[in-house]
């Protein structure tokens, strides 16, 4: 890769990680709805303003857009309120490392609802080692890395993020929308439902303190809009499969914010279950065989279908998710 190819993979890989810091920051000030809506409304207005300003028009049809609000809510929704929940109990390290099972949910996902997708030897291998590696991630005889209950909520996030992700690949990828335009409706529709919902959650009167205020405007405007427009851009030069490649540095990039920014502790666990997730997510891949191949294709149609951030098939993701996989998720 080019060195700045390069350098918007770090740049990018280091958004995505830093996102789950400003989760936790962001809560300090906020509830877990509160956050959501501020996240998505600021990451909506990026998008939206590119597509704008470039004249990419969203889509029209009434059955096009209930699709999408079901992407939404799968993909952005849920799995954001359920970081933000998971996150008042768990460190955003040990976060950012549970995501990464997305790509291994997304393939057991795919195998049972899509015909296409064979369970493969390779790939059970895989979900095996890939889950092996979870078990030790959440470390259930120990409470170091934070309570049960909030581990859940972020696996719970990333098996919403794989879902998401295949009803993607099912019904919006056959569709052939501009991938800006498919991110920036997405995103739109999560925002609607998110304020639908948010006044019948948990409500406080903000406390927009400085480092709250910098770190939602960060998650917003950086690492769920700005993010996006980079993924867009490295499939665009390098391909769908090296560009969601980004998401093996992700967790790396998760920790090692949370380590510097908030004093999270590192623990065996985490950093052996981590290295056995990625193991595992990149034998089912073939991911090894597929990079030195070099592949340098067109960037998918629609949202992608696994993550990446989330999963399955390499495809991009759609806006708010996070791309990470098989396809590829967040």
């Amino acid at each position: 890769m080019k060195n700045a190819t390069v350098g918007r993979f770090l740049l990018l890989a280091f958004l995505w990680g830093g996102s789950f810091t400003f989760i936790k920051v962001s809560l300090d000030g906020l509830t877990p709805g509160q956050l959501v809506l501020s996240r998505l409304v600021l990451g909506a207005a990026v998008l939206l303003a590119i597509v704008a300003f470039r004249k990419i028009g969203l889509p029209r049809s009434a059955a096009v857009w209930g699709h999408i609000a079901a992407a939404a809510l799968f993909g952005n929704v849920i799995p954001f309120l359920l970081l933000s929940y998971g996150e008042q109990t768990t460190g955003a390290g040990i976060a950012g490392v549970l995501i990464g099972a997305t790509p291994l949910l997304t393939l057991t996902i795919a195998a049972a609802a899509l015909p296409s997708e064979r369970a493969t030897r390779r790939k059970v291998i895989g979900l095996v080692i890939g889950f092996a590696g979870v078990v030790l991630l959440i470390g259930p005889w120990t409470d170091a890395l934070g309570s049960f209950g909030g581990q859940l909520a972020c696996l719970g996030a990333a098996l919403s993020y794989a879902c998401g992700f295949v009803y993607v690949r099912k019904y919006l990828s056959p569709l052939g929308l501009a991938p800006m335009a498919a991110a920036a409706s997405q995103l739109l529709a999560a925002t609607v439902l998110q304020a639908a919902v948010t006044p019948f959650l948990t409500w406080h009167t903000p406390e927009f303190t400085l480092k709250v205020t910098l770190s939602i405007v960060a998650l917003g405007l950086f690492s769920t809009g700005l993010a996006y427009v980079l993924y867009f851009r490295l499939i665009g030069d390098v391909g769908a499969t090296t560009a969601s490649a980004v998401n093996y540095v992700v967790p790396v990039a998760s920790v090692l914010i949370g380590v510097v920014a908030l004093g999270e502790s590192v623990t065996w666990n985490l950093l052996v279950g981590g290295l056995v997730v990625l193991a595992g997510v990149a034998y089912a891949e073939n991911r090894l065989r597929q990079l030195r191949g070099g592949d340098k294709e067109p960037a998918a149609p629609a949202a992608a279908t696994t993550p990446a951030p989330p999963a399955g098939e390499e495809a991009e993701p759609v806006a708010g998710s996070r791309p990470g996989g098989t396809e590829e998720p967040r």
